[in-house]
């Protein structure tokens, strides 16, 4: 009777294992579909993001801009809140700091420069006098060049055309037709940070409390602190060296006796906010305001070369070593995500590049790269069903030599 029921049992267990291979087999199926459809959604998402943020730059980047600036003033606001100064109180406080600091660094600038830009028609003919020599340098090679073409090209009639310049609008109108929208953008950007700051700290409490586990807890506690800390350190540390460079290009433009050396302070503290292309910039303006200022092209040089030493001193030797390597980022990121803000947003996403990539660079060492997903779901999308884990395949590497040098047990 035993081996008769063993019999009749055998086809059974034959046909349970066949059917739970197949069950796996479609399961794995499904799950690998499903992760490719994921990956292909994900794929989709990264090319058409950089557009859907362009078309919609009114609304995203005063947004992105207000939260990068929120996420800096993190700290300050902690600093209020642990003197027993209520959130939203510290809130308004952090705001007023940052409206003050700000209002004095544009009128520095704006006003000022308002009044160069009234005087550059009467400018125009000491800059030309001054660029005299670069002027007949091209006069010269273009006498040359034309010569060559002469010789080996046939000369073709010449027609008249008529070409209208369109005069510039002035920079009163400029203001007066943008300043609605701008003054929109900016009320919203402020009411993005007040609001951000005075929900912080409850919001990040929700945040961390509603992970459905201890270590998804402490994880999105690691990656908010880091965020937050990584943020602040580079704006607050940037800013203060932005802040002497301008300070120390503001006294020596005094000691030339250039007009307005706030001014030219406050333009490159606000360029070097932008790595390699600000202070190219400064230099630039720079110069022009010294052929604005100065009789001969010698004399109009002195501005942009002594900033260029001041930044060469402050990039190679200062900021590193107050920065130190923990922000160290690679030069060729900077450049790719420099162009793409700057492509994306403009003049502000050029300000915004840095900090953002600060941002996701910090999220991604934290929560771990490639499946950030997971770490936003607390689940992997990139499932291997059927597939040995590393750990199991490394357990079992380590127990074939043991299993192969245990001796037989004596019968």
């Amino acid at each position: 009777m035993d081996a008769r029921t063993r019999k009749q049992h055998e086809p059974e267990e034959e046909v349970s294992d066949e059917a739970r291979a197949l069950a796996e087999t479609i399961t794995a199926k499904r799950d690998r579909l499903l992760a490719s459809l994921t990956l292909i959604a994900g794929i989709a998402l990264i090319v058409l993001l950089p557009f859907a943020l362009r078309a919609g730059a009114e609304f995203f980047m005063p947004v992105t801009a207000a939260l990068v600036i929120a996420i800096a003033l993190v700290p300050l606001l902690e600093w209020f809140e642990r003197r027993g100064i209520p959130s939203k109180a510290a809130a308004g406080l952090c705001l007023i700091l940052f409206l003050l600091i700000a209002i004095f660094a544009i009128g520095s600038i704006v006003v000022p420069a308002s009044d160069w830009v009234a005087q550059v028609p009467s400018k125009i003919p000491k800059v030309r006098s001054a660029l005299e020599p670069v002027f007949d340098l091209y006069k010269n090679l273009d006498r040359f060049v034309g010569r060559i073409a002469n010789q080996i090209e046939v000369s073709h009639a010449s027609h008249a055309r008529t070409v209208t310049i369109e005069q510039p609008s002035s920079v009163v109108s400029l203001l007066a037709t943008s300043a609605p929208h701008l003054l929109i953008q900016l009320f919203f950007a402020l009411l993005v940070i007040f609001f951000f700051l005075a929900g912080w700290t409850s919001m990040r409490k929700r945040t961390i409390v509603s992970r459905g586990s201890f270590e998804g807890a402490l994880t999105t506690a690691r990656v908010i602190q880091q965020v937050v800390d990584a943020t602040s350190t580079y704006l607050g540390t940037i800013t203060l060296i932005n802040i002497g460079l301008g300070g120390l290009t503001a006294g020596a433009l005094w000691l030339l006796g250039m007009p307005s050396p706030v001014m030219w302070g406050g333009i490159v503290a606000v360029a070097n906010y932008i790595p390699y292309l600000g202070p190219i910039v400064s230099a630039l303006l720079l110069f022009v305001g010294g052929l604005m200022t100065y009789p001969d092209i010698w004399g109009a040089l002195w501005p942009p070369v002594i900033f260029i030493g001041f930044h060469l001193v402050e990039a190679n030797f200062f900021t590193p070593m107050v920065v130190g390597h923990r922000l160290t980022i690679s030069p060729l990121s900077i450049l790719v995500s420099l162009s793409f803000w700057a492509w994306i947003w403009g003049t502000t996403g050029a300000l915004l590049a840095v900090p953002l990539l600060i941002i996701m660079k910090t999220v991604f060492s934290a929560a771990g790269t490639p499946d950030i997903a997971g770490f936003l779901f607390e689940h992997g999308t990139l499932t291997h069903i059927g597939e040995e884990d590393e750990e199991e395949v490394e357990e079992r590497q380590e127990m074939e030599p043991a299993m192969v040098d245990t001796p037989k047990a004596l019968s």
